[in-house]
């Protein structure tokens, strides 16, 4: 379960180098990632500070991100 969103749909991004230490996870809703050796005020829900959890109207409300400007011509 996502820490921030509740969201129940996630993504392993990663494991570590050295098999079975960390893995990075990554929600499927609200994009927010972690890896697996944080805190857990940072990787589970109940623990996860409240004034940044967010609901499915936070992110249906959410301003769009915007876009990474193309880079500019070499000199």
């Amino acid at each position: 379960m996502c820490p921030r969103c509740g969201h129940e749909v996630l993504a392993k991004l990663a494991d570590s180098p050295v098999p079975g230490v960390w893995e990075v996870h990554q929600c499927r809703l609200c994009l927010y990632t972690w890896r697996t050796t944080e805190p857990a005020r940072r990787t589970r829900r109940e623990l996860y500070p409240a004034e940044f959890r967010m609901t499915q109207a936070d992110l249906d409300n959410a301003p769009e991100v915007p876009a990474i400007p193309p880079l500019r011509a070499a000199r």
